[in-house]
């Protein structure tokens, strides 16, 4: 049953006409939902505060377009996406998530008009960006956001770029490829997000190689599981005792299925979306799709357990699980879910290296 608060806040939030009302609501909700998580199954809850998130995104688009407008920049002179990278992109938020944020734009019909246009939206993403921050979304740490113009590029130099990633793909290029592999329109026009996705699974189908270049990036992060069923805790600092969840478990099963979607031609983005597609094409059976999709679930749901803060104004989460809010039922549910994704890695690593 959708949440009748939830509801009602989603509504004052597309009629917000400012900053301070936003900021206002994205308080008022988060402490709401935060109270939630044991009370709804977790696909519910994550679909529900994934609406949240897009909800406060697609209206600083809104007031960030209508802000150009009153500046003297006019409308967008060509229709754009504004698309999510990241955990947004996958439909993972969490309450705490950071922005992983891109624009593609159309290019202009007059070639005059490409610095002019490339102006308009670096102006705009800016915008976004900085009103986005004012609501406790904090930019992401290596600058992959719309504001960095790297990641706010017309369709034609966002071609441009994908040849050169795939065509020389060095470890970061191939961290860029995969970064571009979970994207997701969020606000916007379809058709230039889609025309990137469409060039990005044609590239891909055009070097057969790049998968097996993608698994280096894809595993190297380790599972929080040893061979004899200890868990890995942290041993110093503040999060001593605590475990990684984010790159310990949530990470290494986003990464390995996410490959293996890149692989299938699997245009989804969430990874239970994407479990769900390679299971029905017969990449997993039906047994181990089944486990894989239940050991995700159980990752969401401690991920909501991590250890959170409101810090400088900014939502953040260090991704870390306390032991202490580990029952022991919890303990070997998680234990069983950290050797599915063992048996996952493993099964990629055959996979994408031509040994399957």
């Amino acid at each position: 049953m959708s949440d009748p608060v939830r509801a009602t806040l989603l509504a004052r939030i597309e009629a917000a006409n400012d900053a301070a009302a936003l900021r206002s609501l994205r308080d008022h909700i988060h402490a709401h939902m935060e109270k939630l998580p044991s009370a709804q199954p977790i696909e519910l809850f994550n679909t529900e505060l994934n609406e949240v998130h897009d909800a406060f995104i697609r209206r600083a688009v809104v007031l960030s377009e209508a802000r150009m407008a009153q500046m003297g920049h006019g409308p967008p002179p060509v229709p754009y996406a504004y698309l999510l990278f990241g955990s947004g992109g996958r439909e993972e938020q969490t309450l705490t998530s950071d922005q992983d944020s891109g624009l593609v734009y159309e290019d202009p019909a007059d070639p005059s008009q490409r610095e002019a246009v490339a102006d308009y939206f670096g102006e705009f993403a800016r915008a976004v960006v900085v009103l986005l921050q004012e609501l406790g979304y904090p930019r992401c740490e290596g600058e992959v956001v719309s504001a960095n113009p790297q990641w706010c590029q017309s369709l034609s130099t966002w071609k441009t770029k994908l040849d050169l990633w795939f065509g020389e793909p060095d470890w970061e290029r191939v961290r860029y490829l995969l970064i571009v592999a979970d994207c997701r329109l969020v606000a916007g026009a379809a058709p230039p997000w889609e025309a990137l996705k469409d060039y990005f699974f044609a590239n891909k189908t055009l070097r057969p190689d790049i998968v097996e270049r993608m698994l280096n990036n894809t595993m190297r992060h380790k599972v929080l599981v040893g061979v004899f069923g200890q868990l890995f805790k942290e041993h110093y600092g503040e999060d001593a005792g605590s475990l990684d969840l984010k790159y310990g478990a949530y990470i290494p099963m986003v990464n390995a299925v996410r490959l293996l979607a890149i692989q299938a031609d699997v245009r989804d983005t969430s990874t239970l979306a994407r479990i769900g597609e390679l299971t029905r094409a017969g990449v997993f059976s039906a047994a181990d799709g089944g486990a894989y999709a239940e050991a995700f679930r159980l990752f969401l749901r401690l991920r909501l357990m991590t250890t959170s803060k409101l810090e400088g104004g900014f939502y953040t989460n260090n991704g870390k699980l306390s032991g202490a809010r580990l029952t022991k039922k919890l303990i070997e549910e998680l234990k069983t879910g950290l050797r599915a994704v063992k048996k996952l890695q493993k099964y990629v690593r055959r996979r994408a290296s031509g040994r399957f």
